[in-house]
């Protein structure tokens, strides 16, 4: 764990900032839970935040406690520079670097004349001048909960807070089944559920919300599915035109890679999903036990994340994107195959 600057940061905070805070480009459950719970956290202490996000985030999180305060940088560029300008620090939260906000909200940070707090739990961070940094976490939202019990404040969690850091441990373990969930998560939990956080509703609104354009994109991508069993591997490609056929929206592909590492045997797999706007196909890993996929995607797809869940992105064709990863098993045969025992 790295906690940098933390007394410092601690009594920076004792009066009121406008502060700024911001998760990364297509922000997932996770970054939009603990954003919004920090948002909710700091209002409370009587700062005035503002949440910026690059871009749109999925319908299924709209319904989150104050989500109608959040700004899109590409769509409401000139309210979202007006906070950052304004602000007198920043908040980074659920990603490790500037890039993974896009290039044009980079470059709008790289010019901030004031200091970044980082938080996250991404392996291999870049040097900010507050941090709060833990890769044995399973998801920034718990490490806001933290960063608030390290302030001293856990009294001041209510229903909205909970609400929103229950979501983002929740997307972003599985829903709790996931390796990096511990026991110190499921007492946070406790915790949040004590203070306000309906668990049944959080879950009917984030995975009982699906549109007939989703579930038939689903049916799409499991058509598509391909094992490699002789790696114990599995993938998944959806086109372009797939997505277009089937009425496809921000978050519809959210945890479809899960059905490829549910096979039985299965240790290693892959979606590799087709953006033709950005000119890529954008590509999550996910695998069971000691084989990092947070190395194979640094390595070979321009990406990282964590040992067990990760994403990269590859310039090629569809086509020769997954002949470049099914070339590339071969290598990882061993790693793979030792991984994990069932």
């Amino acid at each position: 764990m790295i906690l940098k600057h933390f007394d410092e940061l601690q009594s920076f905070l004792e009066t009121p900032k406008n502060i700024v805070i911001v998760g990364h480009r297509n922000p997932d459950g996770d970054a939009m839970g603990s954003t919004l719970g920090l948002y909710h956290y700091l209002k409370k202490k009587g700062h005035n935040p503002t949440v910026v996000v690059p871009n749109e985030y999925p319908d299924f999180l709209h319904w989150l406690p104050g989500s109608n305060t959040t700004y899109r940088f590409d769509w409401q560029n000139s309210q979202s520079q007006r906070a950052i300008k304004r602000s007198e620090i920043i908040f980074l939260l659920d990603f490790n670097a500037l890039h993974r906000v896009g290039s044009d909200m980079q470059n709008t940070l790289e010019a901030y004349g004031n200091d970044f707090a980082l938080i996250d739990h991404h392996q291999q961070p870049d040097d900010f001048k507050y941090m709060y940094s833990d890769t044995e976490m399973c998801s920034t939202s718990q490490m806001i909960y933290h960063f608030i019990e390290k302030m001293n404040d856990l009294d001041l969690i209510d229903k909205d807070i909970a609400t929103c850091l229950y979501t983002g441990i929740m997307t972003d373990t599985g829903s709790f089944r996931f390796r990096s969930t511990t026991s110190l998560t499921h007492r946070v939990i406790a915790d949040l559920i004590d203070k306000g956080a309906e668990n049944d509703r959080i879950h009917s609104n984030v995975y009982d919300s699906n549109s007939y354009g989703r579930l038939q994109l689903l049916g799409q991508a499991l058509r598509n599915l391909k094992e490699v069993s002789e790696y114990k591997t599995a993938y998944i490609t959806i086109s372009d035109k797939e997505k277009v056929e089937n009425s496809f929206k921000k978050g519809d592909t959210e945890g479809v890679v899960n059905y490829a590492l549910s096979i039985s045997g299965s240790v290693f797999a892959a979606i590799f999903i087709e953006d033709r706007e950005q000119g890529i196909v954008k590509i999550s890993f996910r695998s069971k036990g000691s084989f990092s996929v947070n190395m194979f995607a640094r390595n070979h797809f321009n990406g990282g994340g964590h040992d067990n869940a990760a994403g990269g992105k590859s310039e090629l064709s569809m086509k020769e994107t997954v002949e470049k990863f099914v070339s590339l098993l071969p290598k990882y045969k061993e790693e793979i195959l030792s991984s994990y025992e069932e």
